[in-house]
């Protein structure tokens, strides 16, 4: 805080209003005013619950913390709360100075998150005159449209680079020559099944306990930050599963159709919603993950505009796969490898660029309500988006 700034706390810039306004209780309004929810635009109903333009902020579930501004003359729902700015402070600059609170610090509940605002109530914000307010606001709102756009373009790189590979894979298991055939995955593998279907007993050192996120922090299995079981359970548990050397693991419960080869000797045992394909040639893995993870059979398994959120095994099984003579497959291998290094360095970039983006707008927030935001930081965005 700067000494030469007057401060009070939170609930003193803002009035706090709850809503009680759930989806089922105007599932048969109509009207001209509109209600919001952490999503956006909910429907017009016949009522409004607040006079003037106001901030409203995420306080159960996902999202908690977001704020958003809305209009007169309109609501939330009940998982929102209001925040009214009182006399003497602008909505913008009360909405960028929410936006540098880091809500986790007050997050309660483990299964449905929550915040209440009397724990934040007592934040320290800067009492400036509105002229200031209105200056800091108005240095923001243009840096903020500048990395907006960055983000956007680099989000759009980075769905184009994604794109490109699914379509250079999907191009090539369409592909139809001499001595291919169509077969169920279940016919090339000795074994396809799951993990373990009950909670272990973790202790502090002893077997890796892979779960689904030890498969989606990078491209292969990482054993950073996994939990252990004791040898006894992983002996029991493996009886079913067993994950060797050329196996492959796909996960089939909440982010679905992540594919990854075992490319380790090290032992460990695989949760329920992690299922293992034991292929009868491990030199034909590679090729089957490829095959796994291409429109091909991601389309089946998560089908465009479906809500699921499970891959069961009797459809892994009768999967049908591409599979042409093994000269063919080592071929097709190569050209992929060499194409998903190129890709996941291109990802790795343009991750890294929103990475950076995200952190300046958290770091010209910190100087704005801290005395350091004179003017608008040119040079740093200029870096940071080009």
């Amino acid at each position: 805080m700067t000494q030469h700034w007057k401060y009070v706390t939170l609930d003193n810039a803002v009035k706090k209003g709850s809503s009680n306004i759930s989806l089922n209780k105007i599932q048969e309004e109509m009207g001209e005013y509109p209600v919001y929810g952490a999503k956006g635009f909910v429907k017009n109903v016949s009522f409004f619950q607040q006079e003037q333009d106001y901030l409203a902020i995420i306080k159960d579930g996902a999202g908690i913390g977001r704020v958003s501004k809305h209009p007169a003359k309109s609501s939330v729902l009940a998982t929102m709360q209001y925040l009214v700015p009182k006399d003497g402070f602008d909505i913008g600059f009360i909405g960028y100075f929410l936006n540098s609170i880091d809500f986790e610090k007050y997050r309660n509940g483990s299964t449905i998150p929550h915040i209440y605002f009397k724990d934040y109530k007592n934040v320290p914000i800067p009492m400036l005159p509105l002229e200031e307010q209105k200056r800091i606001v108005a240095i923001l709102d243009e840096a903020f449209a500048g990395i907006d756009t960055a983000i956007a373009n680099t989000e759009k790189n980075l769905a184009n680079a994604r794109e490109l590979f699914e379509s250079y894979l999907n191009n090539i298991f369409t592909i139809d020559g001499e001595g291919w055939e169509s077969v169920k995955l279940k016919d090339i593998s000795t074994k396809i099944t799951d993990g373990v279907h009950k909670k272990p007993h973790y202790v502090e050192n002893g077997v890796p306990f892979i779960k689904i996120n030890n498969l989606t922090a990078g491209p292969g299995i990482s054993f950073e930050g996994v939990s252990y079981i004791s040898k006894e359970d992983h002996e029991l548990f493996c009886k079913r599963t067993n994950p060797e050397k050329g196996d492959i693991l796909i996960t089939k419960d909440g982010t679905i159709g992540i594919v990854r080869i075992v490319d380790t000797d090290v032992e460990f045992s695989i949760f329920v919603s992690v299922a293992l394909i034991k292929p009868i040639d491990k030199s034909s893995s590679p090729y089957l993950k490829y095959v796994l993870e291409s429109p091909l059979i991601q389309n089946q398994i998560k089908p465009q505009g479906a809500a699921l959120k499970h891959l069961y095994l009797r459809d892994l099984r009768e999967y049908l796969v591409p599979l042409p003579p093994k000269e063919v497959q080592d071929k097709i291998v190569e050209e992929l490898d060499s194409f998903s290094v190129e890709s996941y360095r291109l990802e790795s970039i343009y991750q890294q660029k929103l990475n950076s983006l995200k952190e300046l707008k958290q770091s010209l927030l910190q100087k704005a309500f801290s005395g350091g935001l004179t003017s608008k930081p040119d040079k740093l965005i200029e870096e940071a988006v080009a």
